[in-house]
């Protein structure tokens, strides 16, 4: 039981700190811009991207045809002479002021990651410095696993990744000492 408890209120704080980290201090907004001209890029979409929703990357290649040399030096000559993108495409729009779906899939990301974190800090007798230590390897094990493959392999700005490091270790580290604190009180006996 304390380790859920340990989890919930991990989970919450990582969640608010997420909402100050992206609503007040705009982590996630470096590399991110603006298109020069929006409507003319939304109006070629369907008809470029067809209208399966999914992940598209500019230019493509068929992963089939990735032993055809012929294939690959006319990919490789395109790529260098082409704009690179990487877009996420829902032909079908969506509102996307209302977080109605979002937050709470965020909260219960943000809640099982919480779990995750709760169960190896209660291990072991570790005090509060050690639970710290493993919030922050946390972290940073996040980071290399799943942000820093993007930057690599899917071109992401660097300065997106270097936010998303801050975001993750000040977060996990603010989450870890409520946990942390948690998981160290004494049990009072009666």
């Amino acid at each position: 039981m304390r380790v859920l408890v340990a989890a919930l209120m991990g989970g919450i704080v990582m969640f608010l700190w997420g909402a100050i980290a992206h609503m007040a201090l705009g982590l996630g907004n470096p590399g991110i811009h603006q298109p020069v001209n929006e409507d003319v890029v939304l109006s070629t979409l369907h008809q470029g991207l067809g209208t399966e929703p999914g992940v598209y990357i500019l230019p493509s290649i068929d992963p089939a045809k990735m032993g055809d040399k012929a294939t690959i030096a006319a990919y490789s000559t395109k790529s260098q002479a082409s704009p690179y993108a990487w877009v996420v495409y829902m032909p079908q729009g969506e509102d996307l002021s209302n977080m109605t779906r979002q937050l709470p899939r965020q909260w219960a990301s943000d809640t099982l990651a919480a779990l995750a974190l709760a169960f190896v800090m209660a291990l072991g007798p570790f005090g509060l410095i050690k639970r710290m230590y493993i919030a922050l390897a946390f972290a940073v094990f996040a980071w290399l696993s799943e942000l820093v493959p993007y930057w690599t392999w899917y071109r992401f700005p660097a300065q997106m990744t270097m936010a998303a490091l801050v975001e993750q270790i000040v977060g996990w580290l603010l989450a870890g000492a409520v946990m942390a604190w948690w998981l160290g009180r004494r049990r009072k006996t009666f």
